[in-house]
């Protein structure tokens, strides 16, 4: 046996070295390499001259592997595993089609993610990427494509589309409503009610200060209030009925609908706001078909929110 030599060893005959110790037939090896017999016999011949050692005891009608080949296959296995795993998922992911999305986290917990399994469902390839902050995400931001927001209409950007407008409700969970009543908005007074702790503009359509004057009592005062930062934290609060929420409509659709809110009030309890939710579409995004298929995915999404808006609004 030759010298061992130092240079980096071949993929090629290693992976003939593993199917050679793994079947223990030189034939075996080459039919499922699609190789002859003779071309893995050199690459044996090869990668044994390469480390100087022997790797295999060839019989007549056996193969067995030698103590060196033993301690090779202990390191080659795992590494050659490793190695196809890398490949394959480098493959896979030149074949998916990524959307990177930006939106506030309470739109995101109770409006998109209930939705996005009909999208993906249609468009297996696509890899959404959901980035939940309340602040705007950075313009140059290469993983973003569009952006999901509530403002006012004089704020949104150029080129944004509306999605659907904005309803203001009370909410409460069944359970809240058969221990206390709640018929009237008088009733309030007996209840806790849960508050979105803002100082942002929108704040003044979303607060219970802003229904009451309009649809309640004048001075009416509740038993109680909690705060909160975040709307999908006072819907949280509402279904574990710990309170009464000033819902965004939109949002509780399928909370309504599924019987675990209760607007008590009804059609009637509903105040707009001048704010809405747009699409906005980030600049420099590259334009690619399953970023098309999302945004129509999108519209028809928010067109149905709004018919629903407008259904119940008038029953």
């Amino acid at each position: 046996m030759n010298a061992p030599r130092h240079r980096p060893l071949a993929v090629g005959p290693l992976r003939a070295f593993e199917a050679v110790a793994r079947r223990l037939n030189f034939r075996a090896a080459a039919e499922e390499l699609h190789l002859t017999q003779p071309a893995v016999s050199r690459q044996i011949r090869s990668l044994e001259d390469e480390i100087g050692a022997t790797l295999f005891l060839r019989g007549t009608r056996h193969v067995e592997l030698t103590g060196a080949g033993t301690a090779l296959l202990r390191t080659v296995d795992p590494l050659l595993a490793q190695l196809d795993g890398t490949v394959r998922q480098l493959r896979s992911a030149q074949r998916r089609q990524p959307v990177g999305v930006t939106t506030f986290a309470s739109f995101a917990s109770l409006w998109l993610l209930p939705r996005l399994q009909g999208f993906q469902a249609v468009h297996p390839e696509s890899d959404i990427r959901i980035s939940a902050a309340d602040a705007m995400a950075d313009p140059d931001d290469p993983e973003i494509d569009l952006a999901l927001r509530y403002c006012h209409p004089n704020d949104a950007p150029a080129g944004s589309t509306q999605l659907f407008g904005e309803l203001l409700t009370p909410v409460a969970s069944p359970a809240l409503l058969g221990r206390t009543r709640l018929k009237a908005a008088a009733d309030l007074a007996r209840h806790t009610l849960l508050e979105e702790d803002d100082d942002r503009p929108s704040a003044q359509y979303l607060s219970w200060r802003h229904w009451l004057a309009q649809l309640a009592p004048p001075a009416l005062e509740p038993r109680g209030w909690i705060y909160m930062n975040f709307t999908y934290q006072q819907i949280q609060a509402a279904l574990a009925g710990q309170g009464v929420a000033l819902a965004r409509v939109a949002l509780v659709r399928e909370a309504i609908e599924r019987g675990e809110l209760v607007e008590p009030f009804g059609a009637a309890g509903r105040l707009a706001s001048p704010y809405a939710y747009w699409l906005v579409r980030w600049p420099g995004r590259r334009e690619r078909p399953v970023l098309a298929a999302f945004e129509a995915w999108l519209a028809a999404e928010a067109a149905a929110t709004q018919a629903w808006l407008a259904t119940t609004a008038a029953a």
